[in-house]
């Protein structure tokens, strides 16, 4: 596992980079979708200028899900609470987009292989992912609860209007998250793809094996990455 300190510098670095625009926030409007979008940074409560552990993940694309999604995500632990950063594109514009914090798996992103057959099509459920990265343990929300609860929350995840959005907030962490973040088996997925390119969720994969209100579109990871 790669730590990278809990310097000064690093600290003002990220603290900066939070700073510079996230999206995630309490005030919102509503999409053609009928969905809640964010337009606006949400404040983030300082965690002291000191600092603490910081981890850092890189977000690769589910190609097997014809993804385009990448970015990067950063969490600076202080005791049990977390500074988390998130900055994604090549996403679906003005569709809400789930992401997590999910460990108790095999600590790593899916791989095509593990992918099933859904309406003829090639495509990897969320289900299909979870012995890679494991179950629920933090819902990155925009507002409220950011437990198992809320893990499709919808209406409280962040949207990209112009296919990308930068995500900041300040939660708690349970302390199998934080352990699960310092040995290196969390792993941080971003939900919702486009499989068939016409702009929204639909039912072209079918319906989603975790929701039955939601598509398999609107559940499957679009992007993922190991935090260390």
């Amino acid at each position: 596992m790669q730590r990278l300190g809990s310097t000064v510098l690093v600290a003002a670095a990220l603290l900066a980079l939070a700073a510079g625009g996230a999206h995630a926030a309490d005030e919102a409007g509503h999409d053609g979708h009928g969905y809640r979008h964010n337009s606006r940074p949400q404040a983030t409560e300082s965690l002291g200028r000191t600092g603490g552990e910081v981890f850092v993940a890189k977000l690769k694309p589910l190609k097997v899900n014809r993804s385009t999604a990448a970015g990067d995500a950063r969490i600076m632990l202080k005791d049990n609470r977390a500074h988390v950063w998130m900055r994604v594109s090549g996403v679906l514009a003005d569709a809400p987009h789930a992401q997590h914090v999910r460990f108790a798996g095999e600590g790593r992103c899916p791989v095509g292989s593990e992918a099933g057959i859904h309406q003829g099509f090639p495509a990897l459920s969320l289900s299909e992912g979870r012995r890679a990265h494991g179950g629920i343990g933090v819902s990155l929300t925009t507002s409220g609860d950011t437990g198992p609860d809320s893990v499709l929350a919808m209406d409280r995840f962040p949207s990209a209007p112009d296919g990308s959005y930068d995500y900041a907030r300040t939660i708690t962490l349970s302390g199998g998250a934080i352990d699960a973040i310092r040995d290196g088996s969390a792993v941080i997925v971003v939900h919702g793809i486009d499989y068939n390119g016409n702009g929204r969720y639909d039912d072209v994969l079918g319906g989603s094996d975790v929701a039955s209100d939601l598509s398999m579109e609107a559940t499957s990871p679009t992007a993922c990455g190991v935090l260390r």
